[in-house]
């Protein structure tokens, strides 16, 4: 199974948002990066995350402006996080458990990454076929 850090390792540089960016900012950049999630950076410091769940749950549903509307106030503040150590697995298990779509990944308070759900899965179904591959050439020989 892949390690946490070579799942980054195949992923583009993070992007990310501050926390008095725009709705409307943030927005352009999920759409700009075709994601859907940004970390929420105040200086090195991570401070949120921010999703099209929370633009639709948290900006369009109560009729707020993004043009006005700052990414703090809307943003999920309470960051669950993964660590380089941790397993693929036990990343799926957390992000299915709190029901989250993106993971970022910190070393000492450091921003690395952030790993999608569709990141994990698809580590998983790679996994599976190389062993099925070797199962299959096992049986061949």
């Amino acid at each position: 199974m892949q390690s946490i850090a070579q799942l980054l390792a195949k992923k583009p540089a993070v992007v990310t948002v501050a926390p008095h960016d725009s709705v409307r900012q943030a927005l352009e950049i999920l759409a700009t990066h075709n994601i859907g999630a940004v970390p929420v950076l105040d200086g090195h410091r991570l401070v949120g995350i921010f999703s099209e769940r929370d633009y639709a749950r948290k900006v369009a549903l109560k009729g707020l402006a993004s043009t006005s509307t700052t990414v703090q106030e809307v943003m999920s503040a309470q960051v669950r996080c993964a660590r380089l150590d941790d397993t693929v697995m036990g990343c799926m298990d957390l992000m299915t458990q709190k029901h989250i779509r993106h993971l970022p990944v910190l070393e000492d308070q450091r921003l690395l990454g952030i790993l999608s759900i569709g990141d994990l899965v698809k580590a998983v179904i790679e996994d599976q076929q190389f062993q099925i591959k070797q199962l299959e050439d096992y049986i061949r020989a």
